[in-house]
C-alpha cells in the first residue's frame, strides 16, 4: 500500500507534472519523473522495480522507443542535408500559386517532428503570403495551422505512433478514421486564411516542359524518403506479418526512409555525427519510454477501476472521457504525447480501445495541444511575425471548434 490513495496520488503527481512542464523541463524527464512519483505515492516499494523492468523489456516499448529515435534521426538528416529546402523550393516552382504553396509548405516542413518546427517554415510562408497582402496575424495563423494538419494522418508522427502502441490499435486504422477530420481542418484553414485575399501570381512560371519535369523530379527525389516510409508502413500492415501489433512496423519503415535519404543526399561523416548528437533526439526518445512507464504505473494503481465506477453509475459519459479529458490534458501539459499517454493510462481499464475510440482520443489531445499558448510552434510563430497571441486566437479558436466538431461527428456516425 502506498503513502496516498490512488486518486490523491494521481492528483499530486499530475500537479507535479504540470509544474515541470510550466518550467519547460524536457518532456522525457517530466513523464518519467511523474511516473516515478506516482509509483512512490501509490504503490508498494517492492513492486516499483518490477513495473520498471516489465516496461523496459516489453517488445512494444522497445519498438516504439527505437522508432521514435529513428524518426528524430530522419528529421535531423532532412534538415542538416538541406533536402527539406530542396523539397520546399521545388514545390514553389511547380505549383506557382501562393495560396496553395503557403498552405502546403508548413505541412511539408511538418514532416520534420521537431519542437518549435514552425519556425523553419515561417520564412517560406512569409514570402508567399506577402504576395497576398495578408496581415501578420493571418500569416502566423497560416503557418501554425497548416503545419499541424499533417500529423493526424502522418504514419511517422510520434504522437500517432504512441497512440497506436498504447491503445493496441493498428496505425493505418486510426489514420483512416482521421482523414475526414484532416479534410475539414484543411478546408476551414483555407477559408479563414485566404477568404478575400488578392489573387496574385506566385513564383515565376515554368517556361518549358523540360524545366517543369526537372522540378517535379527534384521534388519526388526530395520527397522519396518520406514516401518510402509511408509505403513500407502500409505494406507491412497489408502483409499481415503481425509486426504492426508489436510496434515494429514504423521502426522498420523509418530505417528504410533513413537509407533512402542517405542514398540521395550522400552526407559527410560530420553530418552523420551531428544527426545523432543533439539532446533533443534523446529527450523525445525518453518521452516515448516515459509514456509507457506512466501508463503501466497508472494501471497498477487501480485508478481506472475507480473511474469505472463513475461511468457505470452514469456519473461520467464515455464520450466526455474520450474528448474533454484528452483535450484538457493536451492543453494543460502542452504536449499531445503527454495528453495521450495520461488519457490512455486513465481509460485503459474502462474500455477496450478500437479505431473509433483511439482516433477520438488522439484528436482531443492533439487539438487541445495545438491551441495552448505554451505550444512552441505557436509561440515561435507569433514572435517571428511580430503579432499578438490574441489576434492569432481569433482564427485559431474557430478552427479548433470546427475541427473538434468534425472529430465528434466522425466518431458518432461511423
Amino acid at each position: 500500500m502506498g503513502i496516498l490513495n490512488p486518486v490523491a496520488a494521481l492528483i499530486v503527481s499530475f500537479c507535479f507534472l504540470g509544474v515541470l512542464l510550466y518550467r519547460r523541463v524536457n518532456l522525457g524527464i517530466t513523464l518519467n519523473a511523474a511516473a516515478l512519483l506516482l509509483a512512490l505515492l501509490a504503490l508498494d516499494l517492492q513492486t516499483i522495480p518490477t513495473i520498471i523492468y516489465r516496461t523496459t523489456v516489453e517488445p512494444l516499448t522497445i519498438a516504439v522507443v527505437l522508432a521514435t529515435f529513428g524518426i528524430m534521426v530522419l528529421s535531423q538528416l532532412y534538415k542538416l542535408t538541406g533536402v527539406i529546402g530542396s523539397l520546399s523550393d521545388s514545390l514553389d516552382k511547380i505549383i506557382n500559386n501562393p495560396k496553395i504553396v503557403s498552405s502546403v509548405l508548413p505541412a511539408i516542413v511538418g514532416f520534420l517532428p521537431v519542437a518549435g518546427g514552425a519556425l523553419m517554415s515561417a520564412p517560406l510562408v512569409d514570402s508567399q503570403t506577402e504576395k497576398l497582402g495578408l496581415k501578420p496575424e493571418k500569416k502566423a495563423y497560416v503557418n501554425i495551422w497548416f503545419r499541424h494538419t499533417i500529423f493526424p494522418v502522418y504514419p511517422l508522427g510520434q504522437v500517432l505512433v504512441i497512440t497506436a502502441a498504447l491503445t493496441g490499435v493498428a496505425l493505418p486504422s486510426i489514420i483512416l478514421r482521421q482523414i475526414p477530420v484532416v479534410v475539414v481542418m484543411v478546408a476551414v484553414g483555407f477559408l479563414i486564411s485566404f477568404w478575400g485575399a488578392s489573387k496574385t501570381s506566385g513564383a515565376e512560371p515554368l517556361k518549358t516542359n523540360q524545366r517543369g519535369l526537372s522540378e517535379v523530379g527534384r521534388f519526388l527525389v526530395a520527397f522519396s524518403p518520406i514516401l518510402a516510409t509511408i509505403v513500407v508502413v502500409i505494406a507491412i500492415e497489408l502483409a499481415g506479418l503481425g509486426l504492426a501489433g508489436i510496434g515494429f512496423d514504423v521502426f522498420i519503415a523509418t530505417i528504410v526512409g533513413i537509407v533512402v535519404l542517405l542514398l540521395i543526399s550522400k552526407p559527410s561523416s560530420q553530418v552523420l555525427v551531428a544527426s545523432v548528437k543533439g539532446w533533443q533526439i534523446y529527450g523525445v526518445t525518453l518521452a516515448a519510454y516515459g509514456a509507457f512507464l506512466l501508463r503501466n504505473v497508472t494501471v497498477a494503481t487501480g485508478i481506472s477501476e475507480i473511474l469505472k465506477a463513475f461511468v457505470v453509475n452514469g456519473g461520467v459519459d464515455i464520450i466526455v472521457l474520450l474528448t474533454v479529458v484528452p483535450a484538457i490534458l493536451g492543453f494543460v501539459t502542452g504536449s499531445p504525447s503527454g495528453g495521450v499517454a495520461i488519457s490512455v493510462s486513465i481509460l485503459s481499464g474502462l474500455l477496450v480501445f478500437s479505431a473509433k475510440t483511439a482516433a477520438l482520443l488522439f484528436m482531443g489531445a492533439y487539438l487541445g495541444y495545438v491551441i495552448v499558448p505554451s505550444h512552441l510552434c505557436l509561440a515561435f510563430t507569433v514572435e517571428y511575425f511580430k503579432c499578438s497571441m490574441e489576434k492569432v486566437y481569433k482564427y485559431m479558436i474557430p478552427s479548433f471548434l470546427v475541427s473538434f466538431t468534425a472529430a465528434l461527428l466522425v466518431f458518432m456516425f461511423s
